[in-house]
């Protein structure tokens, strides 16, 4: 017992602002105003390649078939690459750190996800952040990203939104750092990964046709 009335209960760094609030901070401003990529991840750290993931993935939701995994394939590509050779924070060239969605368009996407976000923010919380932190785990996370970018890339009818949700639970899990969330993805983007790559073949002819093209 101390005499200067001082409490020395352990003391545990409050939890970082959840997805809603770092969605809601950068919808808020002007309209038609763009939210850079660049923007998008600056000052989150660890949490910076989920930042962008989700901003990345949001052109997949646009209902026009060919256009949104034209954009968002390529750029989810680059984010898994960056993890597969274990970088600590996300690079963007310039062009790409440059753009980015309208304001508006990410406050209708936030809109959307609301309610969803709202009841995964009561189940998704910081634990087993080893998975997250261990190399081989980001390795990992960084090839299913590169496989799954590509086949959102590819003309393969009606899967955009089925690639797309996938990338959301990924860009959560690396948000909010949530290890087992990460398990889940890592098991869902394996199976798609097999359903719609290897088994048919979409895989399996785009490296057949790059080993060609370098001989």
């Amino acid at each position: 017992m101390h005499s200067d009335g001082q409490d020395d209960t352990p003391r545990h760094d409050p939890r970082p602002p959840g997805t809603r609030l770092l969605l809601a901070a950068l919808t808020s401003g002007d309209p038609d105003a763009r939210i850079r990529f660049a923007d998008v991840f600056a000052g989150l750290g660890e949490r910076a390649f989920g930042m962008l993931l989700f901003v990345a993935t949001l052109p997949a939701f646009i209902p026009i078939p060919g256009v949104g995994g034209a954009v968002s394939g390529p750029l989810v590509m680059l984010i898994g690459l960056q993890l597969l050779a274990g970088r600590r924070a996300p690079w963007l060239p310039r062009f790409i750190a440059d753009r980015g969605p309208h304001r508006s368009a990410m406050k209708r996407f936030e809109q959307r996800l609301a309610p969803w976000l709202t009841r995964l923010e009561r189940l998704v919380k910081p634990r087993m952040s080893y998975l997250l932190n261990h190399r081989v785990a980001g390795m990992f996370s960084g090839l299913l990203l590169l496989l799954l970018g590509l086949l959102l890339a590819l003309p393969i009818p009606f899967t955009n939104y089925v690639f797309g949700a996938l990338l959301l639970l990924f860009a959560l899990a690396l948000l909010e750092r949530d290890g087992a969330l990460m398990c889940v993805a890592w098991s869902l983007g394996a199976a798609a990964v097999a359903v719609f790559g290897v088994l048919s073949g979409t895989l399996a002819a785009v490296a057949a046709e790059w080993i060609g093209r370098l001989g």
